[in-house]
């Protein structure tokens, strides 16, 4: 048969196969052995990586289930504070629902990233992975994308700081230089303002260097009434300290002045006229409309008095009226055949034949 035949050409075959058997099962034994030696320190640092997993994942739920708890509380608050008199004048719900909802967002984003990073981290640690070069490396990268989206941070980091500080919000009327306008929306990285006729500016934040807020405090309402020199200042004073006080108890103005109406004096005396200057404080974003109604009183007033209210243009009685014939040219006495240098100008006519 071909394997005697075989066995008898090669008598060592045998041996060999005798050999290639033990050394697998020699290399099964080292195994066992090498996984029996190995498995405990396998399986701690399974339970060691699950454990952290499981407790950075409780950690991060618990944090972010507190911040949320802690906004609403404050959204609650605001609320409440903006059903009685003086908080609704004090408080714009959607204002503080914004800023808390955005500040809200920036401590959970941190919070998870600090309870992650720091996990992932000790993960790295059980599989015994030297974390210096690594943490060298993320130091470089940081850096060189610091620079790279600088405008990006710069841009965000205003943003947390303008909400954090409360320096306008939703509803608020604002200068911020490069545009003004109110306030529809306050982001983290762009602030949207709509204009007076009615555009949207998208604002940057980090492109904001100063703010100024019209719809913080009180607002003033100042009116410059314009009369002649000639007229009574004592009789002035009293019509307006009079439309002062018919404004201050006439409906819905009542509610937006904030103090008395004042006549704080001249401001300006000149040949033709002199400027008396009336002043109010007024709800923050009210003045505009207190001044448009203080000045329409102010008028009807001064016309049932009798007081004159001047400048612009210079008033037609005061100007000289043209002669219209101051651009013709005087009459010529030769226009007239019959006058006396028409006549004299005339040629001499022939005399009589004298030849017969």
């Amino acid at each position: 048969m071909p394997s005697a035949l075989w066995a008898a050409a090669d008598p060592s075959a045998p041996e060999q196969g005798n050999a290639t058997l033990e050394e697998a099962a020699q290399q099964a034994e080292n195994a066992a052995g090498w996984v029996e030696q190995n498995w405990s320190t396998w399986l701690n640092t399974s339970l060691r990586i699950a454990l952290i997993i499981v407790i950075a994942l409780v950690l991060r739920f618990l944090v972010r289930r507190a911040l949320t708890k802690l906004i609403d509380r404050m959204n609650r608050s605001a609320q409440a504070m903006e059903g009685s008199a003086l908080g609704g004048l004090l408080v714009n719900a959607e204002r503080r629902r914004q800023r808390s909802e955005a500040i809200g967002s920036v401590l959970r984003s941190v919070a998870s990233f600090l309870i992650l990073g720091t996990a992932f981290l000790m993960i790295l640690g059980a599989f015994k992975i030297d974390l210096a070069p690594l943490l060298a490396s993320a130091g470089v990268a940081g850096v060189a994308i610091g620079f790279g989206a600088r405008n990006l941070v710069t841009d965000f980091l205003s943003g947390v700081f303008m909400i954090m500080e409360d320096q306008y919000g939703v509803g608020d009327t604002v200068d911020a230089g490069v545009a003004s306008g109110e306030v529809i929306e306050v982001g983290l990285r762009v602030t949207k303002l709509r204009g007076d006729d009615g555009e949207i500016w998208y604002v940057r934040n980090g492109e904001i260097k100063r703010i100024g807020n019209l719809s913080q405090g009180w607002a003033t309402a100042a009116v410059d009434v314009t009369v002649r020199p000639s007229e009574d200042l004592d009789h002035v004073s009293s019509v307006l300290d009079r439309v002062g006080t018919e404004l201050s108890k006439a409906e819905p103005w009542n509610e937006r002045l904030w103090g008395p109406v004042e006549v704080l004096g001249l401001t300006e005396v000149l040949l033709e006229s002199m400027t008396i200057r009336v002043a109010v404080k007024t709800m923050p974003g009210k003045g505009l409309g207190v001044e448009r109604e203080l000045r329409w009183r102010v008028k009807r007033a001064f016309d049932a008095e009798g007081i004159r209210i001047v400048g612009g243009l210079p008033l037609a009685e005061d100007t000289p009226t043209a002669d219209p014939s101051a651009g013709m040219a005087a009459p010529s006495a030769l226009a007239s055949p019959t006058s006396p240098q028409s006549l004299a100008t005339a040629p001499i006519p022939p005399g009589p034949s004298l030849t017969k």
